[in-house]
């Protein structure tokens, strides 16, 4: 019984040490290229698949080099089948989007490619930090 209690705990301790990351929802947006200089990293190239992020994920700086999937859900206007089914993207976060931005994400135009039709303009995302 003790062997069995001592195991439980230390599964209980490993997941409350483990990051726990939500799945998030939002509006992604888009920017042409060139995907430089950035907020994070200056001139460095880290890229196409790169993003900027709203104040909702920069937290002060700390969500650059961050990692994202992202993944089309919806239109978020009138556009007719704005989604890749089931596609996903793997971003890096090396830029904020200021205040004024449209989506909780603003990501390269290769990136959003991958997800969605540029011609939307705008779209509905999950995201899950990778």
């Amino acid at each position: 019984m003790r062997v069995l209690m001592v195991i439980c705990m230390i599964l209980f301790l490993c997941l409350l040490s483990s990051p726990v990351h939500a799945v998030q929802q939002g509006n992604a947006v888009f920017f042409d290229p060139p995907y430089g200089p950035s907020a994070c990293y200056g001139n460095r190239n880290d890229g196409n698949m790169v993003a900027g992020v709203s104040d909702r994920l920069w937290n002060n700086g700390r969500a650059c080099g961050r990692r994202y999937r992202v993944r089309c859900i919806r239109g978020a206007n009138e556009a007719p089948h704005p989604c890749k089914n089931g596609k996903t993207v793997v971003v890096k976060v090396v830029d904020y989007c200021k205040s004024g931005c449209q989506g909780i994400i603003n990501l390269s135009r290769d990136a959003f490619s991958t997800i969605a039709d540029p011609d939307a303009g705008i779209v509905r995302v999950e995201l899950d930090q990778v």
